[in-house]
């Protein structure tokens, strides 16, 4: 048996060519066609009519296609599809008398009872189902009883000459003539009879030894278990034909071959349905009809193999795979389902098939999609897919990003739902503190800001929900853009579900508002409560108490000893309320605070005043926005000197190596207060101030220089560069050509210190195990050399891998707490600070070229590592002193060497004082870039492809 491809018959609604065909008549069949001889006659040379069958009329002769077989003796044939499903009627076999097949018990009739298969009932139904379902046959109607039954012959193809069916099935001995009363004046009945008689002659089917009891099947109408049946089959195909189509996506079928009979429900998709009306009718939703006719047209009792997936009260979810398509993903694809969310998690195909085939009918805009208008229609492309910096997380589904273009977004994460507090809430809601009061609000905040502030992330729109009204139940809600988030491959969203840190939306089947990975979320979620993570754990919510005490004085005089004592502390910054006002979040405390920038003047921003809102100062808003930038919601370290009468503390700032209030006073954000005078960051803001003084930008925009005596006389002095050369050891290089170095008038006193300290070592070692380090303490370490130094702790990843700094030598290592010890108080810093010193090299510019840095390093560590050298202190930096170094037998200038050999670029400084050893410095690099060396061995690059290669100018 051949069967249509599945996606071969034409839709419903469609018009196919049928250029042999004649036009169809009121009921939907072809017209009659007059046959060249008697119907009922065989086609075969032998077959001569009588002058009898000569002079008997010639029965209309109609087309049609079969549909459905009842049983051995009667089929269903329909016509073809006109805008619609075509029209069908019953043709019953003539002088034929085939076996009764198995009846159930009607559910609306008590007196009704379960009869089996009579023998050979089944073989003939399923003679005729292999060989006619979807062929084109042709039929006369010979006789038509009262109640409109009909009976008539059926010939295989297209005329008579094909191969007539009641007489291939006595042929097999399936069927028997029916000898009394019989319908219609048919000559042919003797040839029956001889057909029937030369079957019983050669023993053929019925008419076999055995009387036929191995033909009856032992059909199976219910399942005890059918979660336990399902998973028996471990999702592996079964055989089975479709016997009934219900609608478009919930089938009747037989398993084979144990003859269960169930109802399948395709897994993943819902097409329309027909709703049963109080009277007892059925209503076609939109497409029903067409829905179910397509379903039919390609599975109805063809040979299939079905996926038994799962169950849904007492309901199996399948998937029907024939050979030539998947019914699932056909209907998707034309419009005829819609995906489910309950169900498509068991689709074992994968739902992203699914998706997408529904994807494409709302593209084309196919039949129950006719109306449909995608969630981001009106949005361009650059609009939907864009990338941007994570620059702060609200809360569990809502961060601020920055554009490439500057500006500040909302996004909130597609589908899912944040914490939340179940059933009434206790507290008063004015002192209700989300982040902290919430269960798990904290932990799904931390994961997210961990996660991706200061990063760079992808974002998809799926939709945009639209702003709604304040009403009695809940507050208004302004336009949402609803993004999926994505680092690294990696779905934010699906991430914090998978945690068990947020939750899914469940949604109206037909909102189509939602994630774009919504699956995915689903999965994600369903392993969250598998696993009973996070909210779904039946452990004791986590409590964070933390205090507040901005602006509470008595409890913040508490505090301060113990900051002021603890040097830096870790702090992640919660809140900037201006440039140099914030509020942090103390983990080691568990507090906040609020806290103040030393040693600077920070513009100050508006506010309400009794009497109205003050305006800002100018540039206030620019200070904000780059304390903002630079800090918020990171982690920092504090050290607090002091508090003001109103209870916030006073300090200073650090984050990744750079002071906040050294940078802002750098990008001329901020002025050097006088107060920072007694600090050791003095010198540095002091620098910084003095090059924004000249650029004479932001708040120094209006900066004029007052012309004093002592001033011009400063200024004299200050047009010739001052150098006081001292001799230092070079200890430690970094990648980033920075080094450090020891003082070699202090070597001595380190050299006598570290004799002590391990002395004291020696006569008491520390007991291995007993350190625990903390960030930014000092202790001692044992280096490879067996040897004890000072060093400082800078990170702690797990008790294996500690990342320590040792302060007398600038060098770092990762190594294990068990090689850690406490740093014995005779040997501290306040005995003798930390001996190394971090210097860069002034007036040159090291390439981001990896290969090219690392040719700069080689050299700088063969030259002038663990050598005795001079240095000049140049100018200030940020982090560190710009400096130039002398080698100390010929006195040649380190980095001047270095640009000569084109190893370097010159960073050109605009100081007028510095003037003579720049154009030093750049009359070396147009040396080194005319004998072509290193770097400039292409030529001068810097011009268009810079970028390209990696190098700045």
């Amino acid at each position: 048996m051949t069967c249509p491809t599945l996606s071969s018959p034409s839709p419903p609604g469609s018009h196919p060519g049928n250029s042999r065909s004649e036009p169809l008549r009121a009921l939907g069949f072809l017209f009659p066609v007059h046959s060249r001889r008697r119907p009922g006659t065989m086609a075969t040379a032998a077959a001569t009519p009588s002058p009898a069958q000569s002079a008997a009329p010639a029965l209309p002769l109609q087309r049609g296609i079969v549909k459905l077989v009842l049983s051995g003796g009667a089929i269903i044939v329909r016509g073809q599809p006109r805008g619609g499903p075509p029209p069908e009627r019953q043709i019953n076999l003539s002088n034929i008398r085939p076996g009764a097949l198995a009846r159930r018990v009607a559910p609306n009739q008590p007196e009704s009872k379960e009869t089996p298969d009579e023998p050979w009932a089944w073989p003939a139904r399923e003679f005729l189902r292999k060989k006619l379902i979807g062929k084109e046959v042709c039929f006369t109607v010979e006789y038509k009883t009262p109640q409109g039954r009909e009976y008539g012959m059926v010939y295989l193809g297209k005329d008579t000459t094909g191969e007539n069916i009641a007489e291939s099935l006595l042929t097999e001995g399936l069927v028997a003539v029916r000898r009394e009363g019989i319908r219609g004046t048919n000559p042919e009945q003797a040839r029956l009879c001889e057909l029937e008689d030369q079957a019983r002659a050669a023993k053929k089917g019925m008419w076999g030894d055995g009387g036929g009891s191995h033909t009856i099947r032992d059909l199976k109408y219910t399942i005890e278990n059918p979660r336990h049946f399902v998973d028996s089959h471990h999702q592996k195909p079964v055989n089975a034909v479709i016997e009934h189509v219900r609608d478009g996506s919930v089938v009747r079928a037989l398993l084979l071959p144990d003859y269960y009979l169930v109802t399948v429900m395709l897994s993943g998709v819902k097409c329309p349905t027909f709703k049963r009306e109080a009277d007892g009718t059925e209503t076609p939703e939109p497409f029903a009809a067409e829905a179910k006719f397509f379903t039919e047209s390609r599975l109805l009792q063809r040979d299939v193999q079905i996926i038994l997936e799962s169950v849904q009260n007492q309901v199996i979810l399948g998937t029907i795979l024939h050979p030539n398509g998947n019914i699932t993903e056909l209907l998707l694809r034309e419009g005829f389902a819609r995906c489910v969310d309950w169900s498509i998690a068991v689709y074992t195909q994968g739902p992203e098939k699914l998706r997408a085939a529904e994807r494409s009918a709302k593209e084309r805009k196919l039949r129950i999609w006719k109306d449909y208008v995608a969630p981001t229609a009106n949005m361009d492309q650059k609009d939907k897919h864009f990338v941007a910096k994570v620059m702060q997380i609200l809360n569990a589904d809502a961060m601020v990003a920055k554009l490439n273009s500057g500006e500040q977004k909302t996004i909130h994460l597609s589908s899912i739902r944040p914490p939340r507090l179940e059933g009434e809430v206790n507290q008063d809601r004015k002192k209700l503190r989300p982040l902290y009061d919430i269960p798990y609000m904290f932990e799904a905040r931390e994961f997210l800001r961990k996660k991706l502030i200061g990063k760079k992330v992808n974002v998809t729109v799926d939709y945009i929900r639209q702003a709604t009204p304040a009403t009695n139940a809940t507050p208004a809600f302004p336009e949402r853009t609803c993004s999926t988030v994505t680092i690294g491959g990696i779905n934010i969203a699906e991430a914090l579900v998978s945690k068990g840190l947020a939750t899914v939306i469940r949604y109206r089947q037909d909102d189509d508002q939602r994630s774009s990975h919504y699956d995915e979320l689903l999965a994600a979620e369903a392993r969250a409560i598998k696993n009973a993570k996070g909210l779904h754990s039946k452990k004791e919510v986590p409590i964070h108490r933390v205090a507040d005490i901005s602006g509470d004085t008595q409890k913040a005089k508490q505090f301060l000893p113990f900051l002021q004592r603890a040097g830096r502390s870790e702090a992640v910054v919660e809140y900037v309320f201006s440039g140099s006002r914030l509020k942090l979040y103390m983990p080691k405390e568990t507090c906040l605070i609020t806290f103040l920038l030393a040693g600077i003047e920070c513009p100050r921003g508006s506010r309400n005043t009794p009497s109205g809102i003050q305006e800002g100062e100018p540039f206030s808003e620019d200070a904000t926005q780059f304390t903002k930038e630079l800090v918020l919601q990171r982690e920092v370290e504090v050290e607090v000197e002091s508090m003001d009468k109103a209870g916030n503390f006073i300090g200073w700032l650090h984050i990744d190596g750079v002071n906040l209030s050294v940078a802002l006073v750098e990008h001329s954000l901020s002025k050097v207060h006088f107060t920072a005078e007694r600090s050791s960051y003095y010198k540095a803001l002091l620098s910084v101030e003095e090059a924004a003084k000249l650029k004479r930008e932001k708040v120094w925009s209006n900066y004029e220089e007052q012309p004093t005596e002592e001033a011009v006389l400063q200024v004299a002095e200050e047009k010739e560069r001052t150098t006081n050369y001292k001799p230092v050891f070079v200890t430690e290089i970094t990648d980033d050509l920075h080094f450090y170095v020891q003082d070699v008038e202090t070597g001595t006193q380190l050299e006598k210190l570290m004799e002590s300290m391990r002395s004291e070592i020696a006569a008491h070692p520390p007991l291995e195990g007993s350190y625990s380090p903390r960030r930014g303490d000092y202790c001692i370490a044992k280096f490879i050399d067996g040897e004890w130094y000072r060093a400082r702790v800078e990170k702690v990843e797990s008790p294996a891998k500690v990342h320590i700094f040792y302060i007398d030598y600038g060098n770092r290592e990762n190594v294990a707490s068990s090689r850690l010890g406490v740093l014995p108080p005779a040997f501290s810093t306040r005995i003798l600070p930390p001996q190394a010193t971090e210097y860069s090299f002034a007036y040159i510019q090291v390439p981001q070229d990896e290969d090219a840095r690392a040719d700069a390093i080689d050299s700088v560590v063969r030259d002038i590592q663990n050598t005795q050298c001079l240095l000049n202190v140049e100018f200030g930096g940020p982090t560190c002193s710009y400096v130039t170094l002398q080698f100390s037998d010929t006195k040649d200038d380190v980095g001047l060497g270095l640009v000569k050999e084109g190893l370097v670029m010159v960073d050109v400084r605009k100081e007028k004082h510095l003037q003579k050893v720049v154009t030093e410095y750049l009359n070396a690099q147009e040396a080194a870039k005319s004998a072509r060396l290193n770097l400039w061995r292409y030529g001068d690059f810097r011009a268009d492809d810079a970028d390209e290669f990696g190098y700045r100018r």
